[in-house]
């Protein structure tokens, strides 16, 4: 029987699944795709606490139904880094991370036509959980590439220790949950 941890966002409550990370900590897997209530309303509480940007920008895949949120609710446009190369891609510009929920190495990649968009442009990085910063520093430096100027970083939840940082926007604390 699965265990859940109970969390308050945005004035909704909802049971994260209990994943273990290893033999000593679990984490509260935060899995938006589905919950349209819950997009609409952390994308609206994030948006109240981000300065004036021009694009979003989100790594690849969990945070899209918050980045498509918050650009439906701000008009302003937002790209995806990919994990892998497209055949539409004609010069993809590369970093790699290595994320808490993965094994491995990753690749963001964005195609070179889209990064220019954000050439000079004001920039919100979005997430959906903040844990050791790594898929942050990863499309950071993806648009850093594009010569854009990074104003935000925020997530929905920030986890463990990120929960102390100041650099970053995010609506709730998430432990990591010791067995």
């Amino acid at each position: 029987m699965p265990e859940y941890y109970k969390v308050n966002v945005a004035g909704l409550e909802r049971d994260l699944i209990r994943c273990p990370l290893n033999d000593k900590i679990d984490i509260a897997g935060f899995i938006v795709f589905g919950d349209v209530e819950l997009t609409i309303r952390v994308s609206e509480e994030l948006l109240k606490k981000c300065p004036d940007f021009d694009f979003i920008v989100t790594p690849e895949a969990k945070s899209i139904p918050i980045a498509y949120e918050m650009s439906r609710q701000s008009g302003k446009k937002y790209l995806v880094a990919r994990k892998r190369a497209k055949l539409y891609m004609k010069d993809p510009v590369t970093v790699e991370v290595r994320s808490i929920t993965t094994d491995a190495v990753q690749t963001l990649i964005m195609d070179s036509l889209e990064g220019e968009q954000l050439r000079g442009k004001k920039v919100v990085i979005v997430d959906d959980v903040i844990s050791t910063g790594e898929s942050l520093r990863a499309v950071e430096a993806l648009v850093s590439k594009f010569d854009a100027e990074v104003v935000a970083k925020c997530a929905v939840f920030a986890e463990g220790d990120a929960s102390d940082r100041d650099d970053i926007i995010f609506l709730e604390k998430l432990p990591l949950l010791f067995k």
